[in-house]
Formats: structure tokens, C-alpha cells, sequence
């Protein structure tokens, strides 16, 4: 039987160790956050990883939930800075171009200009910075001479929707102020997918996750790997749907599959997409880009005004209602950012990938 001087060292190394004494202060300050001071009974001293929680979270004493808040998400988008300084990005200068981009790999050949999201390393998850980038990228695509326009990702996922470390960086002025640029980046992000002039292709390479699969009811063309799914876990974050698909998702499917997706966060296939109509081909993975690419360099031959005219003629009948629609779910979304909800939701995820 362990001697209780043996407890204690073993009490002390777990303290100790800097990747679980870091995870024990995430735990300690998500507590704090959520439920105030420690309340709950002390536990017993070979009860190891349970104690070492309760200490981290007692020791924290008094402060206030608001002040855990701001230090939990002051450590979080520290230790998200130092991870992202080890892992720099390509950044490439469009051919005729003075644009260069960080988190973007921007060409134009054969008449296409390619957009390429270009965060391998964090599955193409979208930061404010690429935010503002794509949308620079597509007004930079839609003046150039290419005839089409591509979006894809770089690795194996195509992209996983918000990099929830967005959440993290709280401003002097408090939440409402991080909502309130948020929703207008947003809202000029959807506007840019809205009002883009030219044919518009998604070319899914592979897992799509949050905007990155709302916005697809936007494209004139999605083609997706076998591999490829689309989730919209909105209500798992406490958040609610934004790129317009509150009103595309139940014109293409229905509002039961809508739904489904929506406020039930189920997942699709690429097979199962495409049956709903939110993709327009799935194609084997291994030779899902010699196809497409073969296809989309054709389709850059046909002639640019033609495509262009037509597209807007289509546009131009929903266009004014889905700028109204992306202001109502801007709207919807400020209100859920600035809710104990959201933000415990988005705490909660953070706290399961920080698990002792």
C-alpha cells in the first residue's frame, strides 16, 4: 500500500510537470469561469489527478468569474501565438500581382484564379486574419482577366470552419466590442461570396467544416472528394447559422434536412451532400484532382463575358434578399456571441482538448 509520503510525491510530480501544471491552470480558470470559487469537497489525497484539480481551482481563491474569463482566454490565445510561431506559413504573390498574402496561396493559370486556404497545420481553420485575406483575395479575383474562380485548401482538409481562438482575443472595451467587429467582418465576408461576379467553384478536397460549408450554397459549382464531409455544429457552440444558410439550406434540401444540419449538427457524406444538393459531383479521392482540373481548365475556355452575364442574371434574382438574410443571421449571431452560453460552450471545447 502507498505510504502517504509516497502520495504526496506523486501529488507533487503531477503538480509539477509543465504540461499538467499549464492543463491545471486551464482546468482551474474554466472552473472559476463557469461556477465561481471552489465548492466542492476536498478529495482524497490518492484520489491524485482529482486533488491536483481541486487545488489548482481553490487556489484561485475569490476572483471574480469575469476575471477567470479574461485570464482564461489570455492564456489560451497565448499558448495559441506560441504553437502558430512554430508552425509559419508559404505566402505567395499572385502572377501580376502586388498582393501577397499569410495565410493564402493565390495563383492564376490557364484562366483560373485558385484561392487556396493555406493552414494545413490547424486543418485551414479561418482567423480573423484570413478572414480579411479571402475577402481581399476574391475582390482581387473578381477585377482580374481570369474567366473562373477556385477555392480550395492545402492538406488533407478543405477547411474546419472558425479557428475558435477568434473567441479568445477579448478587446479593452469587453465582449460586445469582439462581437461587434466580428459581425462585420462577417458580414462582409458573406457579402463577398454574394456579390462575386464571376462563376464561383468550391473545389472540396476534403473534411468541411462550419462557414466554410454555409457559404457553399453561394458557389455556382461544388465538387468534392469521396473523402470530404460538411458538418455545421452551430448549436454544439452555442451559435447559430450564418452564410446565408438559414434560407439556401432549406431551398436546396427541405427544411427537415436543413434542420438536421442546422440545429442538430448532423454530419454528411460527400455522396449524402451531393443527394441534397449542396454538391454538385463527387468524385473518387485518387483521381478527384486530375478530373476537376481537367474540367475547370474546359469550362475557363468558354468565353468570359458569356459566363459572367449569365451569372448575374441568375444572381440578380435572390440577391437583394440574400443580403437581407445575411444581415438577420449577423444579427442572430452578435446576440449568441455575447451570451454566457456561447461563450461557455466555446470554453467547453477548449477545456475537453486540454484534458489531464
Amino acid at each position: 500500500m502507498m505510504s502517504l509520503r509516497q502520495a504526496k510525491s506523486k501529488l507533487s510530480t503531477l503538480k509539477n510537470d509543465p504540461g499538467n501544471e499549464v492543463k491545471l491552470k486551464i482546468y482551474a480558470l474554466f472552473k472559476q469561469a463557469t461556477q465561481g470559487p471552489c465548492n466542492t469537497p476536498k478529495p482524497g489525497m490518492l484520489d491524485f489527478v482529482n486533488k491536483a484539480k481541486w487545488d489548482a481551482w481553490k487556489s484561485l481563491g475569490s476572483i471574480s468569474q469575469d476575471e477567470a474569463r479574461q485570464k482564461y482566454c489570455d492564456l489560451i490565445g497565448s499558448l495559441v501565438e506560441a504553437e502558430s510561431g512554430s508552425s509559419a506559413q508559404v505566402s505567395a504573390q499572385p502572377a501580376g500581382s502586388g498582393a501577397t498574402y499569410e495565410t493564402l496561396l493565390v495563383t492564376k493559370e490557364d484562366d483560373i484564379t485558385t484561392i487556396k486556404l493555406n493552414r494545413p497545420a490547424k486543418k485551414n481553420a479561418i482567423t480573423t486574419e484570413m478572414y480579411n485575406e479571402i475577402i481581399a483575395a476574391l475582390e482581387q479575383a473578381a477585377t482580374d482577366d481570369s474567366v473562373i474562380t477556385v477555392v480550395t485548401g492545402a492538406g488533407d482538409f478543405y477547411c474546419s470552419g472558425n479557428d475558435l481562438t477568434n473567441f479568445t482575443k477579448i478587446p479593452e472595451n469587453g465582449v460586445e466590442e469582439m462581437a461587434r467587429h466580428g459581425a462585420d467582418l462577417l458580414r462582409k465576408y458573406v457579402n463577398a461570396y454574394i456579390d462575386f461576379p464571376k462563376p464561383l467553384v468550391a473545389v472540396v478536397n476534403g473534411p468541411a467544416v462550419g462557414v466554410s460549408v454555409t457559404v457553399l450554397g453561394l458557389f455556382d459549382l461544388v465538387y468534392a472528394t469521396e473523402r470530404a464531409t460538411f458538418h455545421t455544429p452551430f448549436s454544439q457552440l452555442g451559435q447559430s447559422a450564418e452564410g446565408c444558410s438559414s434560407y439556401i439550406f432549406p431551398k436546396l434540401m427541405g427544411a427537415a434536412k436543413a434542420s438536421e444540419m442546422l440545429l442538430f449538427n448532423k454530419k454528411l457524406t460527400a455522396v449524402q451532400a451531393c443527394e441534397l444538393g449542396l454538391v454538385t459531383e463527387v468524385f473518387p479521392d485518387s483521381s478527384f484532382q486530375s478530373e476537376v482540373w481537367t474540367r475547370l481548365k474546359a469550362y475557363a475556355k468558354l468565353p468570359r463575358n458569356s459566363l459572367a452575364l449569365s451569372k448575374q442574371l441568375i444572381r440578380s434574382v435572390e440577391k437583394e434578399r440574400l443580403h437581407a438574410v445575411n444581415d438577420a443571421e449577423v444579427e442572430r449571431l452578435m446576440e449568441r456571441w455575447t451570451s454566457d452560453e456561447c461563450f461557455n460552450a466555446v470554453m467547453s471545447f477548449f477545456q475537453a482538448k486540454a484534458k489531464l
